[in-house]
């Protein structure tokens, strides 16, 4: 026999259910993704101790949670790579599977239809975030950025606070003071992004100072020397040893103050320049994390940082971000917030991991089209690595371009360019040799070299020439390489 409630007992369910629900809601994390273009994880702290560039508030975020030591994009089949690597973390696609791989007028087969509803801000829209974007114009996937429910673009990378860094600064400070006027309580995905440290590195006037920087603008001179500019990379060369493959590239010959030089003061200025432009960057970054602790939000906030690639400026002799060493090839990437176990790991990750990993951590399954590996298990504490082997490629210049492949503390870099004028191989223990030296860097120790051409690493580099193809062949790689069978 049932009872009848009584209306007001009713009532009182009706708002309790009512308040469990809004609990849940605000329970769901928050995500502040950071995104700077161009930078190499050598010029943080949390990855080279040595380095001078203060950045204090991502010192935070690494010292309060976790960094990954091998982390990487994963290649460009354009000279813009930063188009290639947004894309990817965009779609969670791999390099040759996302729009724009075969290109722009082309469609790409390989694309599931309607991918642009399955993208980073459209499942969060769908999951009830607030979805929030601020970042340079172009080089990205025009299709994503515009699902974003909010969204405030330009590109600014001058030295003053409306024409520099602190312009997206204020827009996301701008987002977060409407949210608190408001007492909003719908969760946000905020991607934090800056036009900075890519050229023109235009920093602040005090900024430059500091690290001994002028913005050169003589390509018939050189810059002046100054003891407080940052040293040169321990891998810095003159002169790459052979033809990269990319002929005129605008990164290697025409980017203001650099051009075609690499002698040492126009590397440690171009240096300084990045470094002033990226403190300006820490420092936004501080703006709004001291902001959101205010509001009380940042402990429910996952905070990420990292870069759409890695960069040269004068390692191995080269200036921009189309090559496929360590110092490109890789990115930084640290993220702090709830259940992130402090420490660091390798991780063995792609930035197309980005997709399923805030998708886990918000509790959201991952779209189907998505490709990327989650990777909450290694922020947890709970696994080092999501998976052995690495692949990269540049075809943005002559075909079939630059690979690589990586597994465990061997890597492999070919070149086949320039119509077959340049076939190079490199085999690298990064354990022994972590900067890639070469034969032009000098070392005595035969260890710091490119082991190629050693007898005594033959067979691994037949086991590493096998993984790539392997690689190339599983990732729909439409190029085959000199020594390959086609």
């Amino acid at each position: 026999m049932s009872i009848p409630m009584k209306p007001n007992l009713i009532a009182l369910t009706s708002l309790a259910l009512s308040l469990l629900t809004l609990s849940a809601a605000a329970a769901k994390p928050n995500f502040l993704f950071i995104i700077v273009d161009d930078q190499s994880p050598f010029d943080l702290k949390a990855y080279d101790p040595k380095s001078t560039l203060d950045t204090p508030n991502i010192d935070r975020i690494a010292r309060e949670g976790h960094v990954l030591d091998a982390a990487h994009q994963q290649g460009g089949w354009s000279g813009a790579v930063c188009t290639c690597s947004r894309t990817m973390i965009m779609t969670g696609r791999t390099l040759w599977r996302t729009p724009g791989a075969n290109g722009r007028k082309k469609a790409n087969k390989l694309v599931p239809k309607g991918i642009e509803g399955s993208t980073l801000p459209a499942v969060f829209n769908e999951a009830g975030y607030e979805t929030v974007r601020t970042c340079k114009k172009g080089n990205s996937y025009q299709a994503a950025n515009k699902t974003f429910q909010i969204r405030n673009d330009a590109t600014k990378r001058g030295g003053t606070a409306e024409s520099g860094s602190e312009w997206h600064g204020d827009q996301v400070m701008g987002y977060l003071t409407d949210r608190e006027k408001q007492q909003a309580k719908k969760p946000f995905m905020i991607y934090y992004g800056f036009s900075h440290p890519h050229d023109t590195r235009d920093g602040t006037p005090e900024l430059l100072a500091k690290y001994g920087a002028t913005n050169h603008t003589d390509k018939n001179s050189l810059p002046a020397a100054n003891p407080k500019q940052p040293s040169l990379p321990v891998n810095w060369l003159d002169k790459h040893p052979f033809p990269h493959g990319h002929p005129g590239l605008r990164d290697e010959v025409r980017v203001s103050g650099v051009w075609e030089n690499r002698d040492e003061r126009t590397i440690r200025n171009e240096l300084g320049r990045e470094f002033a432009c990226s403190e300006n960057i820490d420092i936004q970054i501080g703006r709004v994390l001291k902001k959101l602790e205010a509001m009380g939000e940042l402990e429910n906030t996952y905070v990420i940082y990292t870069s759409d690639h890695g960069m040269a400026i004068g390692r191995h002799g080269l200036q921009g971000k189309q090559n496929l060493y360590e110092h490109t090839f890789r990115v930084p990437y640290i993220v702090m917030g709830p259940g992130v176990k402090k420490g660091r790991a390798p991780g063995n990750i792609y930035l197309l991991d980005t997709l399923a990993t805030l998708c886990d951590l918000a509790g959201i399954p991952a779209p189907e089209s998505n490709e990327g590996e989650s990777f909450k298990s290694v922020l947890t504490g709970e696994g080092k690595t999501v998976r052995d082997t690495l692949y990269g490629a540049y075809t943005g210049g002559t075909k079939p371009g630059i690979r690589c492949v990586k597994n465990g503390d061997w890597k492999l870099i070919k070149y086949d360019t320039l119509d077959g004028a340049v076939h190079e191989t490199q085999l690298f223990n990064l354990a022994e040799n972590p900067n890639e030296f070469l034969l032009e860097h000098g070392k005595d120790d035969p260890k710091f070299n490119d082991l190629a051409e050693d007898p005594k690493h033959a067979t691994k580099l037949a086991e590493m020439e096998a993984l790539l193809l392997s690689e190339m062949t599983r990732l729909n790689d439409p190029y085959r390489l000199w020594n390959q069978k086609k």
